[in-house]
């Protein structure tokens, strides 16, 4: 059933309607925030349902100071080629994005640096590009959204996928509908492009152990947390320069 609707999600006549259509039902169905409220979280009974289980997940797959994880661990040179070779991928999917945000400038360097790393870099493996003065400019859907003036909507946790907004989920699937990448590759090699990426999130994952750790295992609210830091990640990136409070957070913490 998964594949037939994949199948069907690839057809012209799909892939050029679903962003909009993902776009209208986001318009209509971002929640706002209750009067008073400080985080926009109307959902947080299932998301902290959610988190419980992505958290055991976590621990399942990578462990803890207590726990060794079933995943081996991944050699930091060979995490930081399949890093480059992730990122590299997202570069189309950026330049896409950056031109739908009327920014011509980070398209120009981004398709630059796809370029360089793709050839020089052996298939993005390596990173001459920064090297050279052209660093990664990210955009994404969710960004394009908050630029076209669409509300962040509720804060969720997504299965699997972990902290997000209405905004910056609707935005998650509509870059995978519209990645360029998928559009130039047959079956066999998304089927690598896939394994590339899972294993650069692994590699990463296992990097930061101890940031994750400190965050999953080590809060007294785990789940205030990474909410509070995936909001306030967000809007730095997005530019928003307000503050983002959480009524869960520890005034006299350092």
């Amino acid at each position: 059933m998964f594949q037939s609707l994949l199948k069907s999600l690839r057809r012209p006549g799909v892939r050029a309607t679903f962003p909009v259509l993902a776009l209208a039902a986001l318009l209509g169905a971002c929640a706002r925030p209750e009067p008073g409220a400080e985080i926009n979280d109307p959902y947080e009974r299932g998301n902290r349902s959610v988190h419980r289980f992505n958290t055991a997940v976590d621990k399942f797959f990578f462990g803890n100071d207590e726990q060794k994880g079933v995943i081996p661990i991944i050699p930091r040179p060979v995490s930081i080629g399949f890093s480059n070779f992730a990122s590299n991928l997202g570069q189309p999917s950026a330049v896409l994005n950056s031109l739908l945000q009327g920014k011509p400038g980070p398209a120009l360097q981004n398709t630059l640096r796809f370029a360089v790393n793709s050839t020089i870099g052996i298939g993005g493996l390596f990173d001459p590009a920064s090297k050279i003065g052209i660093p990664a400019d990210p955009a994404d859907f969710g960004e394009t959204l908050h630029v076209w003036g669409v509300a962040e909507g509720a804060y969720l946790e997504v299965p699997f996928l972990g902290p997000s907004t209405e905004r910056d989920l609707a935005g998650t699937i509509v870059d995978i509908v519209i990645d360029p990448v998928n559009a130039l590759v047959d079956t066999n090699e998304a089927a690598y492009i896939t394994v590339g990426r899972l294993t650069a999130k692994v590699g990463n994952r296992q990097r930061f152990a101890d940031t994750y750790e400190s965050i999953l295992y080590d809060s007294a609210d785990s789940y205030a947390q990474a909410r509070l830091l995936y909001l306030q990640n967000r809007h730095f990136e997005l530019g928003i320069e307000e503050e983002t409070f959480d009524p869960y957070e520890d005034p006299y913490a350092q």
